[in-house]
């Protein structure tokens, strides 16, 4: 069985994929520990607020469009190039609009969620640099898309990888010129990703894209698959996100600092779960009946379920490096980085489920009541245990939360194969 795996190209591309990941994921951890100890826990948890604002207003612009991409596009490539083309298009007109309004209500509501949300008026500068980098972020977001879509994994690697590095070489040129502030730091982190959108636009075919006509003709077919992944993009970002809100009106700047550095060190695993995911998606959109889809489900469960072991080992050495890492200030974050990585080691093994529902049975409409059920699990149980046990209930809200993002979609699942 083992050897089988190893023979199949899903595992040739996902060691691609795995190895950028890693690399990538490495350059960000190194990235955010550099700022965390140059601006300490109160500066970082400022920062960290900004960011977490970018990326959630980014997920809910994108308005499900990168899953749309991937779909449609795929589902294309081979047949209808013409088709491709124009979903490719029409997915990069729906970005450049929503991002223009999308900078515009941030930028405009900076001043009040700064003073009457976060009750920290220095958060409105960052907030509207933030919205500086929503548009960057929707950008980079449809060049990896459409990367994934024409499953050019080794290229979808480089991009990453180098807009990552040349993000950790500018910090530390910052620092060794002793220069580096949060509002620097911030203005470097959400350039890079024009920069990284502008040199794919010379791997894909962008003349063809930028030439094609009528794509407005597919907005229907698009939106129909997309409103429901738009839903529960949006209610997941949302509550995705809530923890580090909630730890933001409820704690002080440097609990939120201590908390976004353990937080960023278990970002490499989402980054992980999109590579995975970056294979798995075309391929379980392509398999045209059950038995297809579950030889191809069981070898990638297994291949998953060895990722995880791995990655329950690497926990007592973690542990020694955090203070190592980001200095004793942030001794604090070793105990909800455990939390946080075993949560995050869930949401791993989730793929092979969560790819199946929405490429294969076509059903991106489930996770709307995942979403739903996990905002009320981090909005709920989440105000409690931080209100009671400060970033640590926070960390264990998290893990509670993607226990359930797995057992929902998994008994749907196994129902539906049933009947």
């Amino acid at each position: 069985m083992f050897r089988k795996i190893l023979n199949t190209a899903t595992f040739r591309q996902s060691q691609i994929t795995i190895l950028g990941t890693l690399i990538n994921g490495g350059l960000g951890a190194l990235f955010y520990i550099l700022l965390a100890r140059f601006l300490g826990p109160a500066n970082f948890g400022l920062l960290t607020i900004a960011l977490t604002t970018l990326v959630l207003i980014a997920d809910i612009a994108d308005i499900g469009t990168n899953t749309g991409l991937v779909r449609f596009v795929s589902a294309n490539l081979v047949n209808n190039k013409e088709k491709a083309y124009k979903f490719l298009k029409l997915a990069l007109e729906v970005k450049l609009i929503t991002s223009v309004i999308s900078f515009l209500a941030i930028f405009l509501l900076a001043p009040f969620l700064a003073t009457y949300v976060f009750h920290k008026v220095e958060l409105t500068i960052l907030l509207k640099f933030s919205a500086l980098g929503i548009g960057g972020a929707l950008l980079f977001s449809f060049a990896t898309s459409a990367l994934q879509a024409y499953q050019k994994y080794f290229l979808w690697s480089a991009i990453n990888i180098f807009t990552n590095a040349i993000r950790f070489v500018g910090i530390l040129i910052l620092g060794y010129l002793v220069i580096l502030n949060i509002e620097n730091s911030l203005i470097l982190y959400i350039s890079l990703p024009f920069f990284g959108f502008f040199i794919t636009l010379f791997i894909l075919p962008t003349k063809k894209i930028i030439q094609s006509r009528d794509e407005f003709n597919l907005a229907k077919e698009l939106f129909k698959y997309n409103i429901p992944v738009a839903i529960f993009t949006i209610i997941a970002a949302v509550s995705a996100r809530l923890d580090t809100y909630l730890t933001a009106v409820l704690l002080s700047t440097k609990d939120i600092g201590i908390y976004g550095a353990a937080n960023q060190l278990v970002q490499v695993m989402p980054q992980l779960v999109s590579a995975l995911g970056l294979v798995a998606a075309p391929k379980f959109s392509s398999f045209q009946n059950n038995s297809q889809m579950l030889t191809y489900f069981r070898k990638f469960q297994l291949f998953v379920l060895g990722l995880c072991i791995l990655g329950i080992l690497t926990i007592p050495i973690s542990i020694y490096l955090i203070p190592v890492l980001f200095g004793q200030a942030y001794q604090e974050a070793v105990t909800p980085f455990i939390f946080l990585f075993i949560a995050m080691l869930v949401f791993l093994f989730s793929i092979p489920v969560h790819n199946s529902v929405i490429f294969y049975f076509s059903r991106p409409d489930v996770f709307i009541w995942v979403a739903i059920g996990h905002l009320a699990i981090i909005g709920g149980l989440g105000y409690i245990m931080i209100s009671n046990y400060g970033v640590v209930g926070a960390s264990i809200t998290v893990l509670v939360g993607t226990i359930f993002n797995f057992l929902y979609p998994l008994i749907w699942m196994v129902i539906k194969l049933k009947r």
